[in-house]
């Protein structure tokens, strides 16, 4: 019998398949103890796994390219922590054989994250995918993973890990579904890289029984167990609708009756550029450059090194706009060579700017080699600051492009309820605002992006972001200046909708999501889409407005 659960809708599509867990086992070692004279042999072994599991972590980053790689990047250095590494060797050196002295240290540490706010407790799971790495390497036995299967399947989960996720098969994984995660979750944000469906934070996805069939539409959230033949037709005809819908958009976005709204694409890199070109993305509206910074985290990379990268995205995109955002380094993206290891909360501690403006050099060096990569080409270089907070961080952002000779827009990202709240004010230092919506979620409504229990606090369609988007977009319109959203709720075309109609000048999202976005756009009129924006304002919760906002858009 036909049955209906919903989630989070993560990514677009629908996948009707049968359904396959995935693998999972308790890797606990047993605690028995080692003679002395074992600990230097043991410790050897601890390391080797250690460096063999950060080896394999990058290895899958380089395969997957793009947002993946980044985040396998900084799983490898959680594998490598050394704080980690000493705390193994000492429960060695008092008995413990290699793998128990491993799964100990990450419970201790564990237990450290957990309760320390939510921001850090989020990155328990990450935790959590190290460790039974390194103990199943140690053991000698498989890692539990993606199940082997000659036929396609919904792969249903907990959760997954970024090293999981990163090298799903498309051809064989139809979509899958987690019980945790959010809608900006490391397992979101590769799926729609990978332009799978998906559904997170599906309480009791995992009695699901294997073998059962179900759809899962990953625009919605909607799993239908157990579906009709009435319902997949239903659901594989909204699914080429879209298909056809998407082949028919091409072309700058635009509203349908001409009120442009440019597309851009979040890149975290190199690699990431060919797949937005082939999406017809009109340049860069999120360059990230972490990627740089995460490659070694005891020192900032070489001027000629940086400038190297960011010439491959700026060359990518003649006659464009790329906005680079400087590194944004702190509470999830820690650096040695930067950033505090003794914070109590880093998530609202030295992160972002601020961490710019106490290691100048720096970000000196940033600038100069972003001038230097943009000279003689014909592209719109932008640059952003992270985190900005007030008038003051925008002043000494804007101060510091100058000196470096930066021949460039300056902006600041607004993620912070202040930085929103007070736009106007910033915007007298600055020429554009780009809206962080992820974090910009997280500070406004207390609710870390990666924990599934507040993941309707993470929401992007909340009335209370609505408002502070609205603010931001009002202020820049006043000021005669630019306000984009770099944030996943742009992924979203509907939401795009609505923030076009809420004065957002831009739109940047993965590059799978263009297509999506720019063919809804097209169907709408920047009157229907001020309307449906007014509609979602004038109610109290997400799920209202998406539905407010959807039925003003459908005519009802």
């Amino acid at each position: 019998m036909e049955t209906t659960l919903r989630g989070v809708g993560v990514s677009h599509g629908v996948a009707i398949g049968e359904v396959r867990h995935m693998g999972t086992a308790v890797l606990e070692p047993p605690a028995k103890q080692i003679p002395t004279d074992e600990a230097p042999r043991e410790q050897g072994r601890a390391r080797q796994a250690v460096e063999a599991v950060a080896a394999d972590l990058i290895a899958r980053g380089n395969l997957a390219g793009g947002e993946a790689q980044h985040v396998l990047e900084a799983q490898a250095m959680m594998a490598q922590d050394p704080e980690l590494m000493a705390d193994v060797e000492r429960r060695i050196t008092v008995g413990s054989t290699a793998e128990r002295a491993v799964y100990d240290a990450f419970a201790a540490y564990r237990a450290l994250l957990a309760n320390a706010g939510e921001y850090l407790a989020g990155r328990v799971a990450d935790l959590d995918d190290v460790r039974n790495r390194i103990v199943a390497r140690l053991l000698g036995v498989p890692m539990p993973g993606v199940p082997d299967s000659d036929e396609p399947y919904v792969l249903i989960a907990r959760d997954l890990a970024p090293a999981d996720t990163a090298l799903l098969d498309p051809t064989l994984v139809l979509g899958f579904v987690t019980e945790e995660g959010g809608p900006t979750s490391h397992s979101a944000i590769l799926a729609r890289a990978l332009g799978v469906p998906a559904v997170v934070a599906l309480p009791g996805a995992g009695e699901l029984a294997e073998g059962t069939v179900v759809a899962v539409d990953g625009s919605t959230g909607d799993i239908f167990v157990e579906p009709s033949d009435e319902k997949r037709a239903e659901l594989t005809k909204a699914a080429e609708a879209r298909k056809a819908a998407l082949a028919a958009s091409s072309g700058p976005g635009a509203t349908s009756d001409g009120h442009k709204v440019p597309l851009l694409a979040n890149v975290g890199g190199p690699a990431d550029v060919p797949a937005a070109v082939e999406a017809g993305a009109e340049g860069v509206g999120l360059f990230r450059t972490e990627f740089l910074f995460l490659d070694n985290s005891e020192k900032a990379p070489s001027e000629a090194k940086q400038i190297e990268a960011y010439r491959k995205v700026l060359e990518a995109f003649p006659e464009g706009r790329v906005v680079v955002r400087v590194l944004d380094a702190g509470a999830d993206k820690p650096l040695d060579f930067l950033t505090p290891a003794d914070e109590p909360n880093p998530a609202l501690g030295v992160r972002g700017l601020r961490t710019l403006l106490d290691h100048p050099e720096v970000l000196r060096t940033q600038l100069t080699a972003l001038a230097k990569a943009a000279e003689g080409l014909p592209v719109y270089l932008e640059v952003m600051a992270p985190m900005v907070a007030d008038r003051t961080d925008a002043k000494a952002f804007a101060d510091a492009c100058r000196e470096a000779g930066l021949r460039a827009k300056f902006g600041a990202m607004v993620e912070i309820p202040s930085a929103a709240l007070r736009a106007r004010s910033i915007l007298q230092e600055v020429e554009f605002l780009s809206l962080g919506t992820n974090d910009l979620a997280q500070y406004t409504f207390a609710a870390d992006r990666q924990v599934g229990a507040v993941s309707r606090l993470q929401d992007p369609w909340q009335p209370a972001l609505l408002d502070l988007v609205a603010a931001s977009a009002e202020a820049a319109k006043a000021e005669g200046k630019s306000c984009g959203v770099c944030g996943e709720a742009a992924a979203d075309p509907l939401l795009a909708c609505v923030l076009t109609g809420l004065g957002v000048t831009s739109l940047s999202m993965g590059a799978a999501s263009i297509p999506y976005v720019r063919a809804t756009l097209a169907k709408h009129t920047l009157a229907q889409c001020e309307r449906a924006a007014a509609a979602a304002r004038a109610t109290d919760t997400a799920e209202e407005a998406r539905v407010a906002a959807q039925a003003v858009l459908s005519g009802e």
